[in-house]
C-alpha cells in the first residue's frame, strides 16, 4: 500500500490537463479566461486542418517559450549536437507495424506552427473550475525505473481509449522522467492522451508537458512558456493518426527524450528518423538540471473520477490478449551517463497494475532491444 501511494505520487507530476487542483492547473484556467483565441502580432500564416484544429505560423524567435523570464536572454538551439549512441540498432519485434503520424502543419521554415486554443474554449469557466480543484485520482500500467539517466525512448503501440465525455478524465501513454525530493519534483513527458471534456473529442493528440518544481507549476505544449519548438511543422496539441484498430491494423509512434551532452537540454525526437522537435531549456530546472532519477513508461488515467470510474487504457483490453487485441510498447531503452541507449537493469525496474481488476501488464519482457510488455485494460467500460 506504502509502495503504491508513493507511485502514485510520482504520476500526479505528468497529470497533464488537470494538473490536479495545484497552481499549475490555475495558470490553465486563467489562459481560458484571459486569451480564448490566441493571437500573435508577428504571425504570417493561419492554417485550420481538416479536424478543425487552427494553428498560426509564428516566427521562431517570437515562440510563446521565451515569455519565460529564465528565458529572456537565451539562445534558441536548433538541433542536438549529438545523438544518442546505438540509435541504430533494430528491433526484433515479431510483427509488422505501421508509424502513425503527428499533426503535421506546412509551415514556412524559421516558424512554428501554434495550435489555437479554441477547443478548450468550448469548456465554460465554470466547468473548468470546478475540475480542476477536485482531488485527482490515478490509475496505471506500465514501467517505472529508478536510476540515473540521461534519456528515455521507447516505440509506442497508439490506441484511442474510452474516455466518458464530461468526467473530467484522460487516458494517455507516454514518457515522463523526473526528479526531486517529494513535493518539489522536476519532471517532462511526452505522450498521446485522449480527452473529451478539454479538447470536445475523442481524439488521440499528442502533447509535450513539463513541472517546474520549485514553483510548483505545470505546463502543457505552449499553454506557458518553457518548451522550446524548433520544428516547423509538427502540431503539439494535434490528432497523432491514423490510430490502432482493435485485431486489425496496428500503429505506432516512435518518442526519444534524450540531454544534450553539450547544452544539457533535453530533447524530444519523433519517429523513426529521430526528427527533433524541440527541447526544455536546462535552465527551467533545478533538480532535473543534470540528469533523472526516475522515469515512468506506460498508460495512465487521471482525473476527478479516474479510479472511481475509470477510464480505459491502451486498446481498452486486457494485455493477457496480446497482439493485435492489447496494446504495447517496445524498445524501451535508457540513456546513460556515457550519452549510450542501453537496456534497462531488470533490479532497478518495476512494472505492474495500480489495480488488476481493470489494468494489467503481460508478455513483459528484457532483451538486447530494451524492455516490452502489452498493457492495459477496460477499467470500468465493460
Amino acid at each position: 500500500m506504502k509502495e503504491k501511494k508513493s507511485f502514485r505520487v510520482a504520476l500526479l507530476l505528468s497529470y497533464l490537463v488537470l494538473v490536479a487542483a495545484g497552481k499549475g492547473a490555475r495558470t490553465i484556467q486563467q489562459w481560458e479566461n484571459t486569451s480564448q483565441i490566441p493571437t500573435y502580432q508577428q504571425f504570417k500564416k493561419t492554417i485550420m486542418m481538416e479536424d478543425g484544429d487552427i494553428y498560426d505560423c509564428i516566427d521562431v524567435n517570437l515562440q510563446p517559450a521565451f515569455n519565460h523570464p529564465l528565458l529572456k536572454d537565451h539562445t534558441i538551439q536548433m538541433e542536438p549536437t549529438s545523438f544518442p549512441i546505438g540509435l541504430n540498432i533494430k528491433s526484433s519485434f515479431p510483427h509488422v507495424v505501421s508509424q502513425a503520424h503527428l499533426s503535421i502543419i506546412e509551415c514556412p521554415r524559421g516558424m512554428v506552427p501554434i495550435l489555437r486554443n479554441g477547443r478548450r474554449d468550448q469548456i465554460s469557466a465554470h466547468f473548468i473550475d470546478q475540475a480542476i480543484n477536485k482531488d485527482a485520482q490515478l490509475e496505471e500500467a506500465g514501467m517505472k525505473y529508478f536510476d540515473d539517466l540521461y534519456g528515455v525512448q521507447a516505440t509506442i503501440n497508439v490506441y484511442e481509449p474510452k474516455v466518458k465525455k464530461d468526467s473530467g478524465d484522460l487516458s494517455q501513454t507516454g514518457i515522463q522522467i523526473d526528479n526531486g525530493p517529494k513535493g518539489h519534483m522536476d519532471s517532462i513527458n511526452a505522450c498521446y492522451s485522449v480527452s473529451p471534456s478539454f479538447y470536445g473529442d475523442t481524439f488521440a493528440r499528442f502533447h509535450v508537458g513539463w513541472r517546474d518544481g520549485v514553483q510548483n507549476k505545470s505546463c502543457i505544449d505552449h499553454d506557458c512558456p518553457g518548451f522550446v519548438q524548433v520544428s516547423h511543422n509538427v502540431g503539439l496539441g494535434g490528432r497523432v493518426k491514423p490510430v490502432s484498430v482493435y485485431n486489425g491494423p496496428q500503429y505506432v509512434i516512435h518518442i526519444l527524450i534524450f540531454k544534450d551532452p553539450k547544452t544539457h537540454n533535453w530533447w524530444l525526437a519523433y519517429g523513426k528518423d529521430k526528427t527533433p522537435v524541440g527541447y526544455w531549456p536546462s535552465s527551467l530546472f533545478t533538480s532535473l538540471k543534470d540528469k533523472g532519477n526516475f522515469s515512468y513508461t506506460g498508460g495512465r488515467a487521471s482525473g476527478p473520477t479516474a479510479s472511481s470510474d475509470s477510464p480505459q487504457i491502451g486498446s481498452g483490453h486486457f494485455a493477457s490478449e496480446g497482439y493485435g487485441k492489447a496494446a504495447f510498447i517496445k524498445d524501451i531503452q535508457i540513456i546513460d551517463n556515457n550519452n549510450k541507449l542501453v537496456t534497462p537493469n531488470e533490479e532497478k525496474a518495476i512494472s505492474g497494475s495500480s489495480d488488476l481488476r481493470k489494468y494489467t501488464i503481460g508478455n513483459y519482457g528484457v532483451d538486447d532491444h530494451g524492455v516490452h510488455m502489452y498493457y492495459g485494460g477496460p477499467g470500468n467500460f465493460v
